[in-house]
């Protein structure tokens, strides 16, 4: 460990050296741009200051990149041979960057865009200033900008002016709903938040041809004492201009469908080269759809129906175009899809008028009316392969085995034309285990999922279409996995039925009202549960009676509910909130048949028994919240905490071990290889096989991001937790095992550490080195770590981001 840590001190010091040099090659003259700082105004409130990261993006110029505060980038540039044009210098020149050098018109011109956008927030008597330093290091600038925002102005009056008076009673009935209001800072971004939040509205109620155009603001800020009186115009439709030049305006439509015509085998390379395609194409008429294909299509008629909530008749509405469109990808048989409108064209003398239809009946704007129009509906889409394979290799090392595990897998999209898809995978992995105690070496495992995956939900009685739950989808899964480790033998079967859906926003949902699992242990080793005696006063060995009971052949049989909130994919570069909340109970209603008219066994335990297997009681719940802040453009500090309990009770003494908690491994305590961490603080509880398993689980993480070079991200990061179990039982394990609220806290294990991410698009690999700091299943005195050694450490792998 010291000979590493030589290395990277000397790594780090050839760094900083050779970074020392990038101004050896600036013309004279010429200053290398070291530093830019923004610096806000501190004078004005917080709730209406500025920030200084708001204000980056609208300065001119950016220093180079560093690595590890070194300029390592400009140096590795320069280190490339310009008289030479091979692969080793075009690789550093690709790697590196050239130097930034100091330009004061770019500094000049970054000083007016700050006041342009200050000005744009309402702060009109705002100034910025800039200071250069090219003083304090040699032929080194530093840039530093101060802004003052001074009083800004602020709304005195809202008042409207409509052009187009039958929008009159639309918007003056939202005005609750406004996002101007006295008093607040005249802010022109607020405005166009406004514009654009009436706009959706109108268009959400017919008027497809309204856009943020339509509407304009005049503010008057000549009244004085930083007050501004606004007005917002809304004006008619430009139709086209006269002979003149001169524009020709009228009201705003509003539109209908016409007719939805549905090309479910859309191909754009065929509809631009086969001249002949459009007279080789059939119309099935469907419940308002015109199906076209050339051919049979691929999905049934009814499945389209589904997807699509457009209607022939229906008012235009943008945000159920936005729906169909969601609900025909989430099907997972297109890979694209478009939806476009025709005007249907109309005479100069039509005169389709009806009834304003958003007017109620007791409002005299109900005796206005409106022209209309109708819009004719293609939806184009393109379907992706109908059949594929896939095949992973996944390797994994950790302090105590090796392991390879490859999987097989073969996906039909549309198996009975319904948008139906069905999966299968056949699993195999070999793991060899390191430690030198143990009594088998290898261990393997096999197995078969299979799935099918159905874009509707199916019930045993008739549903109308829900406009609140959107892309509803029903999963029925068979599996069957046999594991052969070290110490045991055991087969998995599992059946179960998934609902899943979402709603219009950031939030998903899951029901398993059958999820069956039997769980068959054959040759079970107690070895590996042996702990101290809690009852013995010296060194005597016993099985951990509550985890051997966990490994008993047993019959799990359930319901399970899971919630997701996720606002991430509405804000990729913004700061984000995921919330994953899940419920799981096992054996309630069997255990109430089997009182009504059973007995229990007649062996030496009086549990009950199904198809002459115990069943499982208990229950399980946990809650997972993570909060990212983004510190830049990709900079960001990412918070988790995660807290789970599951308890045992009516026909079973121990919660199953597949559904117990464990800290460790590369989505928790990456200080810890998974399962080597807990329960409590019982000493030195690590044997060959990791079972440190608990019935209660609380973690905190906290990770800051940032880039490094390329598809190369870094991460800096901080973990804490542990596992106890919920109840005493002195016979079985220790106190020390058990949650205690008055002293868990002293429990918990910390660790600190280093990752990379490889970002190719579509996932993210993740190497991560945990350096454990607090380890409270060491002796008291030694749960501190001082001194770091290798076995303190732990390298995961893993895909995507851990929380």
């Amino acid at each position: 460990m010291r000979r590493a840590c030589r290395c990277l001190v000397a790594v780090a010091l050839s760094l900083a050296g050779s970074a020392c040099s990038v101004t050896r090659h600036i013309p004279e003259g010429g200053y290398f741009l070291q530093r830019v700082r923004i610096e806000d105004d501190k004078a004005t409130p917080r709730r209406e200051r500025i920030a200084a990261s708001e204000l980056e993006k609208y300065v001119r110029q950016t220093p180079n990149k560093r690595l590890l505060g070194t300029n390592f980038y400009v140096w590795l540039y320069e280190q490339a041979d310009s008289a030479r044009d091979n692969g080793w210098n075009n690789w550093k020149r690709r790697v590196g960057e050239a130097p930034v050098l100091f330009d004061l018109s770019l500094t000049e011109r970054s000083v007016q865009n700050l006041k342009v956008y200050m000005d744009s927030k309402g702060f009109f008597s705002s100034r910025a200033t800039c200071e250069v330093d090219t003083v304090s290091r040699r032929r080194r600038a530093k840039v530093t900008f101060r802004n003052f925002q001074g009083a800004p102005y602020r709304i005195d009056t809202v008042s409207y002016e409509f052009q187009d008076h039958s929008l009159s009673p639309l918007i003056l009935s939202d005005t609750a709903g406004t996002l101007l209001h006295a008093g607040d800072v005249f802010d022109v971004s607020v405005l166009d938040a406004e514009r654009e939040r009436i706009t959706a509205r109108l268009r959400e109620q017919g008027y497809y041809n309204f856009s943020v155009s339509n509407i304009l603001f005049r503010a008057d800020t000549l009244t004085g004492d930083n007050r501004v009186k606004l007005r917002m115009v809304v004006r008619q439709n430009l139709t086209g201009y006269d002979d003149r030049g001169r524009p020709r305006t009228e009201d705003n439509r509003v539109y209908r469908i016409d007719r939805i015509n549905v090309f479910p085998d859309y191909d754009p390379a065929a509809f631009r080269t086969d001249t002949a395609l459009l007279s080789r194409l059939d119309t099935i008429h469907y419940r308002g759809l015109n199906v076209v294909s050339e051919k049979r299509p691929a999905l049934r008629p009814a499945v389209l129906r589904q997807a699509i909530p457009l209607y022939p008749g229906y008012l235009y509405d943008a945000s159920q175009v936005n729906r169909t469109y969601s609900d025909l990808m989430a099907l997972g048989y297109f890979r694209s899809a478009k939806i476009s409108f025709e005007e249907r064209p109309q005479g100069a003398d039509s005169a389709d008028f009806v009834p304003f239809p958003a007017a109620s009946p007791t409002d005299t704007a109900a005796r206005s009316s409106v022209r209309e129009g109708y819009l004719t509906c293609n939806i184009l889409c393109t379907p992706t392969l109908r059949q594929s394979f896939k095949v992973d290799l996944e390797g994994s090392t950790t302090s105590s085995f090796y392991g390879l595990k490859a999987t097989l897998g073969y996906q039909n999209r549309n198996i009975f034309r319904g948008a139906e898809s069905f999966d299968v995978s056949f699993t195999a992995g070999y793991e060899f285990m390191k430690a030198p105690d143990a009594k088998k070496k290898r261990a393997t495992e096999f197995g078969i999922t299979t799935g099918l995956t159905f874009p509707r939900f199916l019930l045993p009685w008739r549903t109308g279409r829900q406009r609140s739950v959107v892309q509803p989808r029903t999963k029925v899964e068979l599996s069957v996995n046999f594991q052969d480790r070290p110490y045991y033998r055991r087969t998995l079967s599992s059946a179960g039925i998934a609902y899943m859906w979402s709603n219009n926003r950031y939030s998903s949902f899951s029901l398993r009202p059958v999820d069956i699992n039997v769980v068959n242990v054959r040759d079970l080793d107690v070895s590996f549960l042996m702990v101290d005696n809690p009852d013995s006063e010296g060194e005597e060995l016993t099985p951990n009676r509550y985890l051997l009971e966990s490994f008993n052949t047993q019959f799990i049989g359930g319901l399970s509910f899971g919630y997701s909130y996720n606002n991430q994919r509405r804000n990729l570069n913004g700061n984000a909130t995921n919330i994953r909340f899940n419920l799981e109970t096992a054996g309630n209603l069997i255990d109430g048949v089997e009182h009504l008219f059973f007995s229990p066994s007649k062996s030496d335990k009086p549990y009950y028994t199904i198809f002459g297997i115990p069943y499982a009681q208990y229950f399980r719940t946990d809650l997972s919240v993570s909060r990212k802040i983004m510190l830049g453009g990709v900079t960001a500090l990412v918070g988790h905490i995660y807290g789970g309990v599951a308890m045992a009770y009516g026909n079973s003494s121990s919660v199953p071990f597949d559904r117990q908690f464990y800290c460790g491994g590369s989505n928790g305590m990456r200080g810890w290889t998974p399962r080597t961490l807990g329960q409590g603080s019982v000493p030195d509880p690590h044997g060959s096989f990791p079972v440190q398993t608990g019935d209660v689980k609380l973690e905190a993480n906290l990770e800051l991001r940032f880039p490094v070079w390329g598809i190369v991200h870094g991460a800096t990061f901080f973990d804490l937790g542990n596992v106890w179990y919920i109840r005493q039982n002195p016979s079985e394990y220790s106190d020390d095992a058990v949650f205690h609220f008055d002293r868990f806290y002293k429990q918990l294990g910390f660790n600190t550490g280093l990752g990379l991410r490889f970002d190719i698009k579509f996932a993210v690999l993740r190497l991560d080195w945990g350096i454990q700091l607090h380890n409270p299943n060491n002796p008291a005195g030694e749960r501190w770590i001082h001194d770091f050694k290798w076995k303190n450490t732990a390298l995961n792998f893993g895909v995507g981001y851990p929380f």
